[in-house]
């Protein structure tokens, strides 16, 4: 819906910078390809859009930039493209040139004695899901992804996978035995909010009374038709974990 689309270069295989992983490791990141033609480096498309509204930044640069960001930053102060590249990366926070980073975010609590304040606890009072078991509804339903899918595909459904696989229902061998049910017999999922169809899978790694579904493939499966609109009040995270469900014989009319 934009009313401008501005092509930009893939930041893991045509930039030069840096990437900060989920563990806060930061490393270099180094062009292989050129971008195709009409396409530019993000730090490109700023700097022009900079000029265009009247301001020269001069000539775009990977590692001025990222040395701006270690000026404002304390915790990223120590981390130069030399010492980033000697590493093979380095994990904030690293305050100056000669520190090695952080193995753990919050390392001075591993300290003996700790080093400034205790770490703040909060205990809580236990509420169970929303969703709640009943006879109608006895089996537990936890979603998730699976290694070769990411959410709902967009990322990850144009690139094909040696595991990726039709979505199914994961059942445990014990749950599959109760109900009578045959390995990829199609199943009706049902919810207090709708119901879907969906092949059965048996997975040894499930306990008796807990399913498995993921959301990669809407299309096939509209797994979030069953799940729960509630959510925690405190950190706004949605029930998708705890879904009540049923699972019943599907004959096709």
């Amino acid at each position: 819906m934009a009313d401008v689309v501005l092509p930009a270069a893939a930041g893991w295989c045509e930039t030069e910078g840096t990437v900060t992983s989920s563990e806060r490791r930061v490393q270099r990141v180094r062009a292989a390809v050129p971008p195709p033609p009409g396409v530019r480096d993000d730090i490109e498309i700023l700097y022009e859009l900079a000029h265009r509204l009247g301001h020269d930044w001069g000539k775009p640069n990977s590692e001025r930039i990222w040395d701006e960001v270690r000026g404002l930053s304390p915790m990223h102060a120590g981390m130069g493209y030399r010492r980033l590249e000697e590493l093979g990366g380095i994990q904030w926070p690293c305050y100056d040139e000669s520190h090695p980073g952080e193995l753990y975010l919050h390392s001075r609590l591993w300290q003996t004695p700790v080093i400034g304040p205790l770490a703040p606890f909060s205990a809580v009072e236990f509420e169970p899901p929303v969703d709640q078991l009943d006879e109608n509804y006895p089996i537990r339903l936890t979603t998730g992804r699976r290694l070769d899918s990411y959410n709902t595909g967009v990322q990850t459904s144009r690139y094909t996978s040696p595991l990726r696989r039709a979505e199914t229902l994961d059942l445990s061998p014990e749950d599959g035995a109760q109900y009578h049910l045959a390995e990829g017999e199609k199943v009706r999922v049902s919810s207090r909010r709708g119901s879907v169809i969906a092949p059965v899978r048996f997975d040894p790694g499930l306990r008796p009374g807990l399913a498995f579904m993921t959301v990669h493939f809407h299309d096939q499966v509209a797994t979030n038709d069953l799940t729960i609109d509630a959510v925690d009040p405190k950190s706004g995270t949605s029930e998708f974990k705890a879904t009540a469900i049923r699972v019943e014989k599907y004959r096709e009319n």
